[in-house]
């Protein structure tokens, strides 16, 4: 009988009459452990709907049908299709589970289908969550704008000071709205392209002298210092100069954004001999504050979309909540790492680590 279950490319196991397993496939082994030939179904999982539906199967006529689940197919007469929760290979595990009588010819018993739903349930689940969060960011300027359009052909129609004024709103509204548009433009490009490494060699060294060239008025009108130490020579390594550009942009303008007045930004290029996670040489590139820093409990959240430490703050700094996650899939891109620390009260350095040739993977 496990040849016959092997053959089923989804965890599966077979039990006797009694509810005692009598085979099992090698996915049902590595979801659910070694040793569990011989053992009562129960003990393998501990999910009531599922032994209920095994039971049912087992004994049709001693108890009533589970009753069917709506959101699935109506499944063959004897047979039950559950959703079920459960814990498994140190997982919580959506699951979508099959019972059904064992083949004519094989004995009395049951065999029970285990296809596992999270990864579907949870990509659902992100698609979800981002079209309500670029729902809300889109919606929040639109009602504005559309209050003060409403306004001016009313209340303040001849009002010349308080149609200044609104406009001057609903362009910074509009503006808002135009760099969402343009993030989320950039996201979806760069995660299309995520998985083809680039390979022309680009100076890493001259795309961020560049970057610094460009955001340095920036840097001054708001009263800081950008201060580079490695950047003299050339660093070849195979990159896009484009994207790669938008990284260190963003970094940098963070760094202005939340870095304390009068003080510095500092960038520092270093090479790595042998960078584990690479699994070879690379070099390092850390962006760094001396700002009011980051909580810990924030920061293994700060390249999701649209997560924001300080929201009120971030949006009338012009964020869309869309930078780190674009400098995330880039870097993923590129094959390297990102690393974030920072101490409330001490700053923030974010560190892009990049492979020096093309790394396997």
């Amino acid at each position: 009988m496990t040849g016959f279950l092997d053959g089923v490319p989804v965890p599966m196991l077979a039990v006797d009459h009694g509810a005692r397993v009598v085979a099992v496939n090698g996915q049902a082994q590595a979801l659910f452990g070694k040793d569990l030939v011989n053992r009562p179904f129960v003990t393998v999982l501990r999910q009531p709907g599922v032994v209920q539906a095994v039971d049912w199967v087992l004994n049709p006529d001693a108890m009533p049908a589970p009753a069917p689940d709506p959101a699935l197919p109506t499944p063959p007469e004897g047979v039950v299709t559950l959703r079920a929760q459960f814990g498994a290979d140190g997982r919580d595990i959506l699951a979508e589970v099959t019972v059904a009588p064992l083949p004519s010819g094989m004995g009395r018993g049951a065999t029970i289908a285990v296809v596992d739903r999270s990864v579907a349930e949870e990509a659902e689940q992100m698609r979800r969550d981002f079209v309500a969060n670029v729902s809300h960011e889109l919606k929040t300027p639109l009602t504005a704008m559309i209050g003060f359009i409403e306004t001016l052909r009313g209340p303040a129609r001849d009002d010349a000071r308080a149609r200044d004024r609104f406009l001057d709103i609903m362009e910074r509204e509009a503006g808002r709205m135009n760099r969402l548009i343009s993030d989320l433009l950039s996201l979806s490009r760069v995660q299309a392209e995520e998985r083809r490494r680039p390979s022309k060699q680009i100076d890493l060294a001259g795309v961020i002298r560049g970057v610094v060239t460009m955001m340095t008025p920036r840097a001054e009108t708001a009263g800081l210092r950008i201060v580079t130490e490695g950047l003299e020579g050339p660093v070849r390594l195979p990159g896009d100069a484009d994207q790669l550009t938008q990284v260190f942009q963003n970094l940098i303008e963070n760094a202005i954004k939340y870095g304390a007045g009068g003080a510095e930004v500092r960038i520092t290029m270093t090479r790595i001999a042998h960078e584990p996670l690479l699994r070879g040489p690379g070099w390092a590139v850390t962006v760094a504050d001396q700002g009011e820093g980051i909580e810990e409990q924030h920061l293994p959240r700060l390249t999701e979309r649209f997560y924001r430490v300080d929201t009120h703050r971030a949006r009338a700094q012009g964020g869309t909540g869309l930078g780190l996650s674009i400098v995330k899939h880039i870097i993923n891109r590129h094959r390297g790492r990102l690393r974030i620390e920072s101490t409330r009260g001490d700053g923030s350095r974010f560190t892009v680590i990049l492979p020096e040739g093309l790394a396997r993977g």
